[in-house]
């Protein structure tokens, strides 16, 4: 298949399939992780990967900056890290002839898939400086604009567990992410084989199987499926039952929910309804591919209040009692 050839549904079907079997040669299980993370590169979007540290979130995105051949880039968030340290800055360089010139000097931020290690981490000024690239695609510095290269992803990651020293990514950032993916811990079958594969002299790595080109085409197949009335106002009922003040919200959304989904979770789950029934091998958007969607779309734009976290309640749970309140026709 030509690099920029336009793909069908049967092309885009098997490629995904190859691409996901390719990253599970390293990656073992966290199939659901894998799908959510490949939906969102597909939409051209950003993800946020959650999970305690050692589950292999840094090693699932490095493996697919491999698989897909993109340039790839890692930042380590910290306390002290600085906007320029993401973005790049000017420096002065002595030309031959003695000259002083200003240079701009990329910063990591310059490449395809960039993974923002425990976003959490840093200042909100320096998480700011993720904004501009994450929603336009370009990078400002000292007055002047520079476009990213596409396809470009920001894949970030933090940890649930140790929060002291940390700063809380704020809604409006949140809201930027197409999906927010719980890691989990793997069974003890696939710890097993977790064991077996890195434990030994021979690591398994993986093969480039696509390119950004082919990446940039299956999201415009993507945006080209179409979906029913009925579904698309099915995830309208969805959103608006979100926000407690609604009457047809469900008694835990009005008991526990201080605000819902803006209209983002809206885009989110239909373009990750079409790529999911793409995925499938299906040009035609269902209730089903809303539904499998739903929690990592939705999880990060629900707002608990403080009786909900007192009591422990989870945005999945919310999620599950959307699903089952909300009628389908």
């Amino acid at each position: 298949m030509a690099a920029t050839a336009e793909i069908n549904i049967e092309q885009f079907s098997k490629l995904a399939r190859t691409i996901e079997a390719e990253i599970g040669r390293v990656i073992v299980g966290q199939r659901d992780v894998v799908r959510g993370v490949l939906i969102c590169v597909i939409a051209g979007r950003h993800a946020l990967l959650e999970g305690v540290p050692g589950l292999g979130k840094t090693m699932l995105i490095r493996t697919l900056a491999d698989v897909l051949d993109l340039k790839f880039s890692r930042i380590q968030f910290t306390p002290d890290l600085m906007p320029a340290d993401i973005t790049g800055t000017d420096i002065l360089e002595e030309t031959e002839d003695g000259k002083r010139i200003k240079q701009f000097q990329q910063g990591p931020i310059f490449a395809n898939l960039v993974l923002a290690d425990e976003i959490n981490r840093a200042t909100p000024k320096t998480q700011s400086a993720l904004l501009e690239a994450m929603q336009e695609q370009t990078v400002t510095v000292a007055n002047r604009s520079y476009q990213l290269e596409a396809p470009f992803f920001v894949l970030a990651t933090q940890n649930p567990l140790e929060m002291e020293g940390t700063y809380p990514l704020p809604e409006a950032q949140l809201d930027r992410f197409l999906f927010k993916i719980n890691v989990k811990f793997p069974t003890a079958a696939e710890l097993v084989t977790v064991l077996e594969r890195t434990t030994g002299a021979d690591a398994p790595t993986a093969k480039k199987t696509a390119n950004g080109a082919e990446v940039i085409e299956m999201g415009k197949l993507a945006l080209n499926t179409p979906v029913p009335t009925h579904v698309n106002e099915y995830v309208a009922r969805l959103i608006v039952a979100t926000h407690p003040e609604d009457a047809t919200a469900p008694e835990r959304v009005k008991q526990f929910v201080r605000y819902g989904a803006s209209p983002r979770g809206a885009q989110a789950l239909i373009l990750g309804a079409k790529i999911n029934a793409l995925l499938e091998g299906r040009f035609n958007v269902s209730f089903e591919d809303v539904q499998a969607v739903a929690p990592a779309a939705l999880r990060h734009r629900i707002l608990l209040n403080f009786e909900g976290l007192a009591e422990g309640i989870s945005t999945d749970d919310v999620v599950a009692d959307l699903l089952k309140a909300i009628q389908k026709n």
